[in-house]
């Protein structure tokens, strides 16, 4: 199933993303790999940069909104599919999906480049949960089968 194949590849590369992120950061800031656990998770840590707690706030209740807001964004597109009998509107919300997942790391990333915040690793985590449990099911395209094997083989 050629349709299958494609959401294993999307998915497979925006989770490889995630470990990009983590290698850039490691290579262009490999002070923030210390790890040093003394310092206060809501960025006082980063005294000098001018962090303050309340945008570390701020980047966490966006980074889960928008995983969470993934999911809705999936379910929602999987209903459309249903409905209008459109297989690939399971291709779009999952492109969606991953995409709001991805913010979280993104997150991560200004925090780690334009603060110096070590724990930025939380966000990269958050977003790469977010993909894993966004794994492209069959199910979902299975659920088109019933057309017949013409419809799958014009694909």
């Amino acid at each position: 199933m050629s349709r299958y194949r494609n959401l294993l590849v999307i998915w497979a590369s925006i989770l490889f993303t995630q470990i990009v992120f983590v290698a850039i950061v490691f290579l262009t800031r490999p002070a923030l790999f210390s790890l040093e656990f003394t310092q206060p998770l809501l960025g006082d840590g980063a005294r000098d940069s001018g962090l303050t707690s309340a945008m570390v706030a701020g980047f966490a209740a966006a980074a889960v909104t928008a995983v969470l807001f993934s999911f809705a964004f999936k379910r929602r597109l999987n209903e459309r599919a249903l409905e209008s009998e459109d297989p690939s509107q399971v291709q779009t919300g999952l492109i969606i999906a991953l995409a709001l997942c991805e913010i979280s790391s993104l997150f991560g990333l200004a925090l780690a480049f334009a603060f110096d915040y070590q724990y930025f690793f939380l966000w990269i985590a958050l977003g790469a949960l977010g993909i894993l449990l966004h794994f492209p099911r069959r199910e979902h395209l299975l659920a088109f089968s019933f057309k017949g094997p013409a419809r799958e083989r014009s694909d």
